[in-house]
């Protein structure tokens, strides 16, 4: 076990994954996981997601809508989130 300190990137919090867990997980810069809750809701549970393919169900339809979405509202949300 090691302390691990929850440090500032852009808006999101981050904790380092210490390489000997990194190495017996599987997990590697770049892997994608999940992050969630445990039902004691004070546990962060991390898993490996195996395959990229199947990880998402975002369709290129809702892409589409999203850059049209980030275009139109984006700066307005950007200067939202500045207050």
């Amino acid at each position: 076990m090691q302390i691990q300190t929850v440090f500032k990137a852009g808006n999101s919090d981050v904790v380092a994954i210490p390489p000997e867990l990194k190495k017996k997980t599987g997990i590697k810069t770049g892997s994608n996981i999940i992050v969630d809750l445990a039902s004691d809701g004070q546990t962060i549970v991390i898993n490996k997601v195996e395959n990229k393919k199947h990880s998402t169900s975002i369709t290129p339809k809702f892409m589409e809508w999203l850059e049209k979405f980030n275009k139109e509202y984006g700066p307005a949300l950007r200067e939202l989130a500045k207050r």
